[in-house]
């Protein structure tokens, strides 16, 4: 069901923050308050993940981190910490920084809203984004030039999908409603086209890349997978879903590992190598709802899932087919809305995820805030949320870039960048 339009009045209670003693004070009163750009901490006073469900924790628990980070440094390098704790460590110093987080880029390029997003495997200040309209923009916010902007064919070009080619970063791959996966360069020349539907009822969803073996993986809306090498030899192509393939993903450290996430309720994993059929999956991961995404961790051996109601799920490859943790979130598909997908930091055991408050949720409250959540990876416990008042829409895509420092967000028509305040970019 559609959000219904909000008065200015009524906008302007939306992104209060609720102090601990609410009832006392109205949402006119706290107006000041809300005029701050605020990042919500693990101290918040909402329940741990709006009711997080974890099993298996006793082999993933590690001691308490050193406060210091040097002196934790130190007692790894006597032999005296394991990694773990040094890591634990590490990654509570960058928690801790997320308190000075603020958007300090913004930009609103398209008509319609953004689809998807990837960030440039090399140059952490560059970011691709496309549009349900076609466009696709690559912004380099860190220099004051023209982003490069690739004009899309409009009302059903929409971008589904974005890779960088590993191989060569002035390209890019991309999968559309249009009915292609494409290689393309950033002057808008169409390299080579991978599939191609030469109909208006096939289009495809989602695509992966792999540079080690060169490989291209593309779904589409009926529950076809194909694969394909990059000189564009198609490998096969086998019906692996009953309905849209809503997400493929290669694992990082083993490219013949490969994901796929679809609105059948179900997210398979398939080694490669041994795909005969649709029949020939390693492990069938059953959902109560459509599936947004799968994504593995960057280290291979986690998979995070998104579905299309309330659920994020994190599988562990000591048991694939048995969740490890389970995290009730709202983030409800609406038509209108680009799905939302929970991703891994590229460095850190953390998730991050976009919130869409919904009033049948269990731990709903008046006037909740539309954050981004950043949970633990190990505990699934809420670590913090970034909120800017001016910016209080729904953030469908949530990615850090490769070096885990800054933080780009697919708002509606917008694009944030989230950074430290000490960065000293001003607000375009």
């Amino acid at each position: 069901m559609a959000p219904r339009k909000r008065s200015e009045t009524q906008k302007t209670s939306e992104i209060v923050l609720r102090p601990r003693n609410k009832r006392s004070r109205s949402p006119r009163e706290l107006e000041p308050e809300a005029k701050k750009l605020c990042v919500k901490s693990s101290g918040s006073s909402r329940r741990c993940d709006s009711g997080c469900l974890w099993a298996g924790l006793g082999s993933l628990q590690v001691p308490p981190p050193c406060r210091s980070i040097i002196r934790a440094f130190y007692q790894y390098k006597l032999g005296r910490a394991a990694w773990p704790s040094l890591q634990q460590g590490l990654q509570q110093s960058f928690l801790h920084s997320l308190d000075s987080y603020r958007i300090f880029q913004k930009a609103a390029p398209f008509d319609r809203r953004a689809t998807s997003l990837a960030w440039h495997p090399t140059h952490p200040s560059t970011v691709a984004v496309g549009s349900k309209g076609g466009d696709i923009m690559l912004w380099n916010f860190g220099i004051k030039d023209k982003p490069t902007f690739i004009k899309g064919i409009g009302a059903g070009g929409s971008i589904t999908g974005l890779k960088f080619n590993p191989l060569n970063t002035n390209q890019f791959f991309a999968s559309s409603m249009e009915g292609t996966t494409r290689l393309q360069d950033f002057k808008g020349n169409t390299l080579r086209v991978f599939t191609s539907s030469d109909t208006c009822n096939v289009w495809f969803c989602s695509l992966d890349v792999s540079a080690r073996s060169r490989m291209v993986v593309t779904g589409d809306n009926v529950g076809n997978v194909v694969l394909l090498h990059m000189d564009g030899k198609e490998l096969w192509n086998l019906r692996m879903h009953k309905k849209k393939v809503t997400h493929v993903a290669l694992n990082p450290c083993c490219d013949w590992f490969l994901a796929t996430a679809s609105v059948d309720q179900t997210v398979k994993i398939w080694d490669l190598r041994q795909v005969r059929g649709k029949a020939s999956f390693l492990y069938s991961l059953p959902h109560r709802h459509p599936v947004n995404a799968a994504c593995f961790s960057p280290d291979g051996a986690r998979l995070l899932t998104t579905d299309q109601k309330s659920e994020i799920r994190v599988y562990s490859a000591s048991q694939w087919d048995c969740p490890l943790g389970l995290i009730l979130h709202p983030h409800r598909h609406f038509q209108h809305l680009t799905p939302i997908k929970a991703t891994w930091h590229p460095r850190y055991n953390l998730i991050v995820v976009g919130r869409y408050p919904d009033p049948n949720f269990k731990s709903c409250t008046p006037y909740e805030l539309r954050t981004i959540d950043v949970f633990d990876g190990n505990s699934g416990k809420m670590m913090c949320q970034l909120y800017d008042p001016e910016s209080s829409g729904i953030s469908s895509l949530n990615e850090f870039n490769p070096m885990g420092d800054t933080l780009a967000s697919a708002m509606g028509y917008h694009i944030l960048i989230w950074s430290q305040e000490e960065a000293g970019t001003q607000k375009s």
